[in-house]
C-alpha cells in the first residue's frame, strides 16, 4: 500500500483574495493526485529514453486513435527487470499511478509495471523468432540452392480451395504449361499449421524428380498470417 504524504499549501493573503505561488500550486495538486488508484493505461510506446547514471526510465504513451499522450517514468531496474526490449510503436499496458513533477508541473504516469499488447507481443515473439533462426544459420546465402531455370515437375504446399492455389496454378499454366504439379493441400492457418506443413514438405520429398516446391498462403488480416 502507497502512503499518502499530505502536504499542507499555504496561500498568501491579498485583502479578500487567497493566491498561491507555482511551487504551493503544483505541490498541492500532486498532493490531490497521490489520492487517485494504481491503474491500467493502454497505448504505444513513443520516445523511449534511458541512461545507465538516471534512476528511471521515460517514455511517451501514444493513443493511436487520437494521437493522445501522456509521459511515463519507471524506475530502471524494474524497467530493465522486465527485459521487454520495447521500441518506439509496440503497444503495451502500463500499470501505475498518475504524478505531477512538481518542480517543472509535469503530469506523467509513474509505471510500476508494464506488459505487452496485442500486435506488439506478436511482433516481439517473431523478431526473436528471426534471430534464433538466423543465428542457426537458416538465413544465410551460403546455405540457398540456385533454382532450376525450367523446372518439370513443382511441388505445391497450399490450402485446400485457397485462392493462393488458384493463382499459382494459373500462373504456373499460363507460363510453363508443359510444367507438372504436384499438390499437397494442408493447413495454412491456426494451431495445427505448422506441423501440418512440415509434413505436407515430407511427403512431397518422397515424390521422385521433383525440381522444387512453392510454399503459398494467401491474404488475409496481419494477425492470421503471423506464426
Amino acid at each position: 500500500m502507497t502512503s499518502i504524504v499530505r502536504v499542507k499549501v499555504e496561500a498568501t493573503a491579498y485583502g479578500d483574495r487567497k493566491v498561491f505561488s507555482v511551487s504551493a500550486f503544483n505541490r498541492g495538486i500532486a498532493t490531490w493526485l497521490q489520492r487517485l488508484p494504481t491503474v491500467w493505461v493502454e497505448g504505444e510506446v513513443t520516445e523511449l529514453k534511458r541512461h545507465q547514471r538516471w534512476q528511471s526510465v521515460f517514455f511517451t504513451l501514444k493513443d493511436p486513435e487520437d494521437g493522445a499522450c501522456v509521459g511515463v517514468s519507471m524506475p530502471r531496474g524494474q524497467f530493465d527487470g522486465l527485459r521487454l526490449e520495447l521500441a518506439d510503436g509496440d503497444r503495451v499496458h502500463a500499470y501505475g499511478r498518475p504524478e505531477l513533477y512538481a518542480a517543472r508541473g509535469e503530469f506523467r504516469l509513474r509505471a510500476l509495471s508494464l506488459e505487452r499488447f496485442g500486435l506488439g507481443d506478436h511482433l516481439a515473439a517473431l523478431e526473436r523468432l528471426k534471430r534464433k533462426l538466423a543465428s542457426e544459420g537458416l538465413f544465410a546465402a551460403e546455405r540457398k540452392r540456385a533454382l532450376p531455370v525450367w523446372p518439370r515437375k513443382i511441388g505445391l504446399v497450399t490450402g485446400n480451395d485457397a485462392a493462393a492455389k488458384r493463382d499459382v496454378l494459373t500462373g504456373i499454366q499460363t507460363r510453363f504449361p508443359p510444367a507438372h504439379v504436384v499438390v499437397a493441400e494442408t493447413y495454412v492457418q491456426g494451431p495445427r499449421a505448422a506441423g501440418a506443413v512440415v509434413e505436407a514438405l515430407r511427403r512431397l520429398c518422397e515424390v521422385s524428380e521433383l525440381d522444387v516446391v512453392v510454399v503459398a498462403r494467401g491474404g488475409g488480416s496481419f494477425e492470421d498470417l503471423l506464426p
